[in-house]
C-alpha cells in the first residue's frame, strides 16, 4: 500500500521508500520521511496531497507519494 491509497487524518508508518531513483530517496530522507517513521496525510490537493512528517507539513506530488509504501 503506498501513500495514495491512505485515509486522511489516519497516522501509519512507513515501511520503505520504492524508488530507483536516488535523488528522489535523498529529498524524501531529508523531509524524515523513512522507514520506520509515523506519517499522516492531512488533505488531498489536485496532483497530491499533504503530509504530516515530524512536526512538519509538506505538500508532495503523486510520484513522492506512490514511491513511499506504507
Amino acid at each position: 500500500m503506498n501513500l495514495l491509497d491512505a485515509e486522511e487524518g489516519r497516522e501509519y508508518i512507513i515501511k520503505n521508500i520504492v524508488t530507483d531513483d536516488e535523488e528522489m530517496e535523498a529529498f524524501l530522507f531529508s523531509l524524515g520521511c523513512y522507514s520506520g517513521e509515523p506519517i499522516t496525510v492531512v488533505s488531498r490537493v489536485r496532483g497530491g496531497c499533504v503530509v504530516s512528517i515530524k512536526d512538519g507539513r509538506y505538500n508532495i506530488d503523486t510520484d513522492l507519494a506512490q514511491a513511499i509504501s506504507i
